[in-house]
């Protein structure tokens, strides 16, 4: 067995949920193991629209990512804690309109990057880099991402289902402006965050359920109000619609389901640096 399969197997706990794999599994894929799958049943019994919410989050990726490569000619993405391949993952949507465009994932979970090297190593504009998203310095000077990632030119940064998981506040402001402060003039931030309408209603009700929930295991997450995800955004410019509930932006058609609490507790912004 060489050193790194022994130091990958150090690093997984197969006992414990994982943010990758719970997504996996929410999605119905089958990367994940039966302590994903035992919390995505907890989640259910709370919130049973989890599912289509997770879907939703996924299409939203999509819209976004259409819109940077057509309209704003972004040809960089920087997509942190990647997560397991989808069936339709971010460099599949934005090399289809510009297949000169580079996309660069960033994840530590090693199953993460088993996948993700096996899935790109024919693909000479699509990396793995292997680093801690809540350290911007160190990730950034991965070989990966200094023989790649040209920060003279524009990137979108994304920032998708992550920055809740970093649960306090201080260090979570300290994350995004880590990164966002390392990125030229032109960079987009495209963030998607756990939200709190604070209104003492049954969106809000069921954003402190589920932080309660989610409080003692390795995916506790922090619902956080409009303020604070607006501190996230300061000196950025919003494209409209600015930051709203995920299926308020720029929806791709009518919408044939009514929506649950859940669909009210999950934001997504777009901001340009300018």
């Amino acid at each position: 067995m060489s050193v790194e399969h022994v130091q990958m197997r150090a690093r997984l706990d197969l006992e414990a949920p994982n943010q990758a794999r719970l997504s996996n599994a929410l999605l119905g894929g089958r990367d994940n193991y039966t302590a994903d799958r035992n919390l995505v049943e907890r989640l259910l019994r709370i919130a049973p629209e989890a599912r289509a919410v997770a879907r939703e989050h996924r299409e939203w990726v999509g819209r976004v990512l259409r819109m940077l490569t057509v309209q704003r000619r972004v040809d960089q993405f920087l997509d942190l804690g990647a997560g397991l391949p989808t069936a339709d993952n971010t460099h599949q949507i934005v090399q289809r309109t510009n297949a000169e465009a580079k996309v660069f994932y960033v994840d530590n979970d090693p199953i993460v990057l088993a996948h993700g090297r096996a899935l790109l190593e024919e693909n000479e504009l699509t990396h793995v880099a292997e680093a801690d998203l809540t350290d911007p310095a160190a990730a950034l000077a991965s070989p990966v991402l200094t023989r790649h990632l040209d920060l003279t030119r524009p990137v979108a940064l994304m920032m998708c289902d992550v920055v809740h998981h970093i649960t306090d506040d201080a260090t979570a402001l300290g994350v995004v402006r880590g990164w966002l402060d390392a990125l030229p003039t032109g960079s987009y931030l495209v963030l998607t965050h756990h939200f709190d309408p604070e209104d003492g209603g049954e969106p809000s009700a069921l954003a402190h359920r589920l932080d309660r929930e989610l409080r003692d295991t390795p995916l506790a997450t922090a619902h956080r109000g409009r303020d604070q995800i607006d501190g996230f955004l300061a000196g950025l410019t919003r494209v409209p619609p600015g930051l709203v509930p995920l299926h308020d932006w720029w929806p791709d058609g009518p919408r044939f389901s009514p929506l649950a609490p859940m669909n009210h507790t999950v934001v997504g912004v777009v901001a340009y640096k300018s």
